[in-house]
């Protein structure tokens, strides 16, 4: 089983990659759930999952630098102001029960699944 758990996360990181660079999805979407599944709290899986994320992001970054599909002062200032949504987000998780964690998160990915659903 040890081995097995390490070559999914290997495995999901690399769906994320392809995901995160292809449509900008966040690899939460799929590392938290599989964290949480092993066994992870939700504090230790949104933060294991943002150190994956940054990973994943450099390299994105450089694929579509490549391909010149990067506004920067857009991407920057977005960046900016997720430096300090980060810290909020972060320090309001510790107050959050794994439980509770896991209904806001499903609630957010319906919700996110809809819209994109219904946008014309």
């Amino acid at each position: 089983m040890f081995v097995f758990k390490y070559v999914l996360m290997l495995l999901a990181g690399a769906v994320v990659g392809v995901v995160a660079s292809f449509a900008g999805l966040g690899g939460g979407i799929i590392i938290v759930p599989l964290l949480m599944f092993f066994g992870y709290p939700a504090q230790r899986a949104v933060g294991t999952s943002v150190l994956a994320i940054l990973v994943i992001a450099v390299s994105s970054i450089a694929a579509h630098y490549r391909l010149g599909n990067i506004d920067y002062r857009v991407g920057l200032l977005m960046g900016i102001g997720g430096i300090f949504g980060a810290q909020i987000g972060a320090v309001l998780l510790e107050d959050v029960s794994t439980a509770l964690f896991k209904k806001i998160f499903a609630c957010i990915l319906v919700l996110l699944a809809l819209y994109l659903f219904f946008k014309k």
